[in-house]
């Protein structure tokens, strides 16, 4: 039923404004404005939403990962703009100045304006089976 089905995240923001400000300014990005919030398209057809929310995100999962190809330059790009990277340091993971080794790969992690955590790192490999 949903193996042709296309995903998107949904954020919550307290303030769309706000929230419009900091994807504008600190991540470059330009939305589309919705009935229901602020609609981000991305490359190859995928996106997010961020949208209105008398909730305030728990911040303490992941709710958006981004690829990027470089994730030493994205981290370093994006502190030149003021966004602060999360710092964990516990037995399952442990970052240093902001990107974390992950089984050989590099991630890192920061909150947008709303408290929402999102990730950074490499593409993400769709084995070929699933792709059919």
């Amino acid at each position: 039923m949903f193996d042709q089905s296309r995903v998107a995240a949904m954020l919550p923001a307290q303030d769309l404004e706000r929230a419009k400000a900091f994807y504008r300014d600190k991540l470059g990005l330009t939305p589309t404005q919705t009935p229901g919030g602020l609609l981000y398209r991305m490359a190859g057809g995928t996106g997010f939403s961020v949208f209105l929310s008398g909730g305030k995100s728990a911040g303490s999962h992941t709710q958006l990962y981004i690829e990027v190809s470089d994730i030493d330059q994205a981290v370093k790009d994006l502190k030149a703009k003021g966004v602060k990277f999360e710092e964990y340091d516990n037995p399952m993971l442990k970052t240093v100045d902001g990107i974390a080794d992950v089984g050989g790969s590099k991630a890192a992690w920061l909150k947008d304006s709303e408290g929402n955590l999102i990730a950074l790192g490499p593409p993400v490999a769709v084995p070929a089976k699933a792709r059919t």
